[in-house]
């Protein structure tokens, strides 16, 4: 949709009307607060767990009451893309990311959540997502590539938000997946005016993984700009450390399993940052909407 601004007469005698976007005319109060959902997984796409579930249950009870939001998750091997219904969205494919110095295309594909008037964007690509497991292989070994993986979908994420031309007030990171994202978007997208006044919180979960990360994750995020001071926790690189990191360059956290690692507990309480407690089901929406609304005002951003 367009408003009229201006009619103003040429040298040559002909009339211009000057047309812009309605969203821009419209005052900061009066528009949706947008929330941007990033998460491993989601119900229906996969089996329920504690991360799914909640981000499902979360994301429409927000989006019902009134905020706009946009959901994004990769699209795993397993997920069947014809009872889905998944297709790609060619306008958003088409990109390359360039993870650890090597070119991935980055394909965009989409489906709609049944009975909940949502879509889910799905980041893919074939070397790391096509195989048929989510974490780990048939002998339940953490793959390698994890690390890596984790960094395309998170980049991949951002890149895509962009393209779309959609800016978030909140970006709400689930999962350890997205542990990085924060880290990103505070420091390679730091001078990018499409971020700039964004809020992101990091939800950690009990769901930790065994074993590291690639040992040489600090040299692969080094080529992002991202310097050794910047995770000086991942000199260990496992899910603890991770999560941690996720925490330190976001803005708030809000606790997603009833008991986290211990650690990581004091970590967040001792942050300074704004924390949510763990939610049940009941409470899950309406105290996440008094938080957005409290990360929101701090940032000098109005909440609808």
């Amino acid at each position: 949709m367009v408003n009229k601004t201006s009619v103003n007469v040429g040298n040559n005698g002909f009339f211009y009307i000057f047309l812009y976007p309605q969203e821009n005319l419209e005052p900061k109060f009066m528009q949706k607060t947008r929330v941007l959902y990033i998460t491993q997984e989601i119900v229906p796409f996969l089996p329920e767990s504690e991360v799914s579930s909640t981000v499902r249950t979360l994301a429409q009870g927000v989006h019902e009451r009134d905020k706009e939001i946009r959901i994004f998750m990769p699209r795993f091997g397993v997920i069947n893309e014809r009872r889905h219904q998944l297709h790609e969205v060619i306008r958003l494919s088409g990109m390359n990311l360039i993870v650890n110095d090597v070119d991935h295309p980055l394909i965009i594909k989409v489906a709609s959540v049944p009975q909940a008037r949502m879509q889910v964007y799905f980041i893919d690509n074939e070397e790391f997502f096509k195989r048929k497991r989510t974490y780990t292989d048939e002998d339940e070994n953490f793959f390698k590539d994890n690390d890596e993986r984790a960094i395309f979908f998170c980049r991949g994420v951002v890149e895509t938000v962009k393209k779309l031309g959609w800016t978030p007030d909140i970006v709400h990171c689930h999962g350890w997946m997205t542990g990085f994202l924060p880290l990103y978007l505070k420091k390679m997208y730091a001078d990018d005016p499409h971020f700039s006044n964004v809020k992101i919180i990091y939800t950690p979960y009990a769901d930790e993984f065994s074993g590291n990360l690639d040992s040489k994750i600090i040299g692969k995020l080094n080529f992002d700009n991202i310097t050794n001071e910047d995770v000086d926790f991942l000199k260990t690189p496992n899910a603890l450390n991770l999560n941690k990191t996720g925490a330190q360059w976001a803005d708030a956290i809000s606790i997603g399993s009833e008991t986290i690692n211990s650690e990581l507990s004091s970590y967040i309480n001792d942050s300074g940052k704004p924390v949510l407690d763990y939610q049940t089901e009941e409470t899950l929406v309406d105290t996440h909407q008094g938080f957005y609304e409290k990360v929101l005002s701090e940032n000098g951003v109005l909440a609808d």
